[in-house]
């Protein structure tokens, strides 16, 4: 079955999970290229895209709105609900769904979606979940790994 939608997490996955404040308190986050190229391929080929994070970041709304994610969902307490619910809205199932995260908070999702990802630097927890650990570490490719797979598999699905 083909993946239509991408759920990710963000601190942990698309970055490197570092959060950086100057002493004004802006936030800084170090996005890399190669997983926002791997966001526009799998757009490209129709997958949609979500952002579920568990904080609040105007650094993640901006590279969102470069990214032209819409979906995208901060200060989530409780991942899954907002995954199903979205899933319901979109009219995808669980199963046409690949869920990538870090860390202890992600299971519940890793453990639902039809395909579960992790980077190379997760914790222990996640990595026992999932169905592909990519090669790369998260914030540096590991998100454009996920996206390769999953091309590759849904052009496998397709008749």
């Amino acid at each position: 079955m083909a993946i239509r939608l991408l759920a990710l997490d963000v601190d942990g996955t698309l970055t490197d999970g570092g959060i950086y404040l100057d002493g004004s308190g802006n936030e800084y986050k170090r996005f890399d290229v190669r997983d926002g190229m791997g966001i526009a391929l799998l757009r490209k080929a129709g997958v949609e895209i979500a952002l579920v994070s568990g904080r609040f970041s105007a650094a993640t709304e901006r590279r969102a709105a470069e990214l032209q994610i819409t979906h995208i969902f901060n200060g989530v307490c409780e991942k899954l609900p907002v995954l199903r619910a979205l899933t319901e809205e979109l009219g995808i199932s669980l199963e046409e769904t690949a869920y990538m995260g870090d860390d202890v908070n992600d299971l519940e999702c890793l453990h639902a979606a039809g395909l579960a990802l992790v980077p190379s630097d997760a914790v222990e927890e996640a990595r026992g979940a999932a169905d592909m650990i990519t090669p790369s570490r998260a914030g540096h490719g590991a998100v454009r790994d996920a996206a390769e797979f999953i091309l590759a598999e849904n052009r496998r699905a397709a008749p």
